[in-house]
């Protein structure tokens, strides 16, 4: 058994109890964003957190332990992604990545923003031209020192 089995387990029973990420989220205390990457597999949740999601997808003793591992991040299958939502933004990196570095660099100086210190927030706009995908994704600026 290994990280990837939970997954896999996780959206097994997701799936087949029509489970949505939000609720689990309320029940685990967290974002929806946050949550949903720990099952993935992407974050590291604690003994507490591991025991609610557990109960929600019918883990084992040991399959809960496997959630308080750190796991391998950016764990993708492929150095570039086939699947067409996670390429649309790897093609919005390509396009707007050094956009986005020159106008942070301009406004915060040299230095990088921060997956760690981070939070993320995705929600449906309504648009009567179709719906629209809010994304907002805020990180600590950290600036590169000098020594």
């Amino acid at each position: 058994m290994n990280r990837n089995d939970v997954t896999e387990k996780i959206i097994a029973t997701k799936v087949s109890k029509g489970l949505k990420w939000e609720s689990v989220a309320k029940k685990v205390g967290l974002s929806k964003e946050w949550v949903t990457a720990g099952c993935l597999g992407q974050m590291t949740f604690d003994e507490k957190q591991a025991k609610v999601v557990g109960k929600i997808f019918g883990l084992s003793a040991e399959e809960i332990k496997w959630l308080q591992v750190v796991p391998y991040k950016g764990s993708l299958p492929t150095a570039v992604p086939t699947d067409p939502l996670i390429y649309r933004w790897y093609e919005l990196v390509n396009v707007y990545g050094t956009t986005i570095k020159e106008l942070i660099h301009e406004e915060f100086g040299d230095g990088i923003m921060s997956a760690i210190d981070f939070s993320m927030d995705i929600v449906r706009q309504p648009d009567p031209k179709g719906d629209r995908v809010n994304v907002v994704l805020s990180g600590k600026f950290l600036p590169y020192k000098q020594y």
